[in-house]
Order: structure tokens, then sequence, then C-alpha cells
């Protein structure tokens, strides 16, 4: 899609580099590169296929935040490596993919793309502030992670997922139409549907209990019935004849996890976003000899080459 702003959910992609890669794609000093390969590699492809003309590169500032876990403790609590207290927790990642983030955003930064971040939040929120903020342009947000379907919208900016969940040859296109028909939700409204949906279904994956007895299913029957979490809600209270006694039930009992989901689960979109630089897909790296001493120290050999071939100005 020429002239559009792609949003890349960046831990989400080289996460899927670093399994789907061999770990024998190693530097010369034994640290392995595979993330950072896949990870070029997939820049390379979104350059190609979708023909963006700006990009940015969202990253986790904090990727358990403290406003979610105030809220609900089990958020992501599961991945958690160390606590620190006064800071982000450390999350349980393998060892050998965190040598290799700073070689990513080391990657970037010499090509010109520009990252992006907020103090005290996630990537997901920091693509969400920018997709909501996006006037002009329509948005392609790229991740593997389905959390981020609550982003798309028809109007006023259209904002559509590439999900890569299967990989890059099978990346689909997901916009309202796609993700209603998907869910059975109601296509003006899909993106929130999702959200609400995901709350009430939950997600052990990331620590959302979700209510009881109630699959993905049942929530996108009741999210598209009653036209979103707050109704349903409020509809339960009321003791709605619509809502079956054993719902209703259900729903009392998970009173207090309804009450802080939707702020745990949707994207905070005035998140504070910090940028490192204009969004503009460089046409040349913006510094092609630490490229070059980059490729050359860590063995990065195809994957640079795809992606400066990749680049409008090849």
């Amino acid at each position: 899609m020429t002239g559009s702003l792609a949003l890349l959910d960046s831990a989400s992609l080289y996460f899927r580099s670093f399994f789907a890669l061999p770990d024998s794609m190693r530097a010369a000093d034994g640290t392995q590169v595979n993330a950072v390969r896949g990870f070029a590699d997939t820049i390379a492809r979104i350059l190609t296929d979708r023909r963006p003309a700006r990009l940015v590169c969202c990253l986790d500032a904090d990727w358990r935040p403290k406003f979610r876990t105030d809220l609900l403790p089990s958020y992501k609590a599961h991945r958690v490596a160390e606590e620190t207290g006064s800071g982000p927790d450390v999350e349980e990642v393998p060892d050998t993919l965190t040598p290799q983030v700073p070689i990513i955003l080391d990657l970037l930064e010499a090509f010109g793309f520009a990252t992006a971040e907020a103090a005290g939040y996630e990537a997901d929120d920091v693509i969400g502030a920018l997709a909501t903020r996006e006037k002009s342009d329509p948005v392609e947000v790229i991740t593997g992670d389905r959390d981020l379907f609550q982003l798309v919208r028809a109007e006023p900016t259209p904002t559509s997922v590439i999900y890569v969940g299967k990989g890059w040859a099978k990346a689909e296109v997901l916009g309202p139409a796609e993700i209603a028909e998907r869910y059975s939700l109601p296509r003006d409204t899909a993106g929130p549907a999702y959200a609400d949906m995901a709350a009430l279904r939950g997600d052990p994956s990331d620590g959302l209990p979700g209510v009881a007895g109630i699959g993905e299913t049942t929530a996108a029957k009741l999210i598209t019935q009653f036209g979103s979490l707050e109704a349903l809600v409020a509809a339960g209270r009321a003791g709605d004849s619509a809502l079956p006694l054993k719902t209703r039930l259900r729903l009392k009992d998970a009173a207090d996890y309804l009450a802080v989901a939707p702020t745990v689960v949707r994207v905070a979109v005035d998140a504070p976003v910090e940028q490192s630089r204009p969004d503009t897909v460089p046409a040349t790296p913006a510094d092609p000899g630490r490229v070059a001493e980059l490729a050359e120290r860590w063995n990065l050999g195809n994957s640079v080459e795809r992606l400066l071939k990749a680049l409008p100005g090849a």
C-alpha cells in the first residue's frame, strides 16, 4: 500500500524470528543472531511487499506497565523473571535472545529507521497512540499479536493489521470486515468490539482470567448483542431477562475483574510517545559505514543486503 504508515510491533516480530530461524546463525564470536537477521528480513519484506512511505519500529519501554498490574496483578505475572521494584520487571526471555536486541537497535539506527517508545507503556500502547493520532495516511500495523486487532477501523483514518502469526509468507491483511467476519462481531465497531470480547474471554498467555464459562464464541455473541462490555455488565447488574440466569451469575462472580479488565486490555492511545527521528522510510542508509560495520561484525550478510536492496533509493 504505497503512502501508508507502517507501525511495527518490534518485539513480537523479533521474538518470532528468534524461534523461526536456526540458532546456528551466529557471529564470529559465537553470538546468536537469528533474531537480528530475521527482523532485518521482515523489514525488507514489508518495504518490498507493502511499500509504505513511513515506518516506525515500536518498542516496549515497560512490557508489564504498573498501571496495568496495579489493577490486575496477574497481568503477565507468569513471565516475570525478576521483580525490580523501582523499574520495569525483567521479562523471562531466552538467554540468547537478550544480547540480540541491542544489535537490532544499532542496525535500525544505522539504517535511519524511526523507533518509538513511551515511558511506562508497552509497544501496543505506542502503536495505538500513533495510529490514533494519524490523520493523513492509511495505517498498517504489523504484528504477530492478536491484541492489536482492536485497532482496526475504517475511519477517520483507515487502520488495518498485517497479521504474521504464521510467518510473512502467510501474512493476513485484516481490516474491520475481516475481523468482523472472523469473530462474528459488528463490522462498524469491529476493533473496539474485539477488545471487549478479549476482556470477556480472557487470555491465559497474558494472565487475563476472563469470565469463567464464557469462551470466545459466547463472548462475541454477547458483545454483539449488547453493543459493548459496559452495556453487557450493566444488563447483568439490572437482571436483564435477555441474559440467561447462568450468564448473569457468571458476570456477577467476575465483577471485580470486569471492573478493571477494559483498562488492562485496551491500548492506551494517550501514551506519551517519544520518537527517535522522522518516520519517512530512508531512501538510503543514514550511516552506510556503520551498516557495513555491523554486517561484518555480526555476520548479517544476506539479510543486510536484502534490506539495502529494499530501500526506495536502491
